[in-house]
């Protein structure tokens, strides 16, 4: 069973990825518009994985008891510049998503929850796959220049 402040915890994490696949699903809109079409399926798979994350965090709940929720969720921005500029921001916002997790972990360990800090650990290995991923489009972003912007968005356009 999950204490009481865990619970609540998890469910402001299902809310959280719901705001990141909006925020994800917003920059995949943009890129689209300005022709970057691999950026934008990159993007949207992005997308896609935050919920598929809310749904995991949500089934978690309830086979430990505990009542899943979707809270509010706010207004994600709309207005995104270059693709370098799109990935930085993606990169800033894996790395706070990994301060959540990591406050979830915290909680866990404060509540003697072994089962749901198991659980978080596989976010945990998550978010350093997807801030390596990440900083390295931004890496080759900005190694590639304007002139090889193209060959960049093909490449992630791959994305399955």
């Amino acid at each position: 069973m999950l204490s009481e402040k865990l619970q609540q915890a998890l469910n402001d994490q299902i809310t959280a990825e719901l705001w990141s696949a909006n925020l994800y699903l917003s920059m995949s809109f943009h890129m689209e518009k300005e022709g970057f079409t691999g950026f934008a399926n990159w993007l949207k798979k992005q997308s896609q994985e935050e919920v598929g994350h809310a749904y995991e965090i949500a089934s978690y709940i309830m086979q430990r008891g505990g009542i899943a929720k979707v809270d509010k969720i706010d207004v994600v921005p709309t207005g995104w510049g270059s693709p370098l500029e799109v990935f930085k921001h993606v990169y800033e916002h894996e790395c706070h998503v990994s301060h959540l997790i990591d406050g979830l972990i915290e909680i866990a360990h404060a509540e003697k929850d072994n089962a749901t800090q198991n659980f978080l650990w596989g976010f945990v290995k998550e978010q350093v796959e997807e801030e390596s991923t990440v900083q390295g489009i931004v890496d080759r972003l900005q190694k590639a220049g304007e002139s090889a912007i193209f060959y960049v968005d093909a490449q992630l356009g791959a994305r399955e």
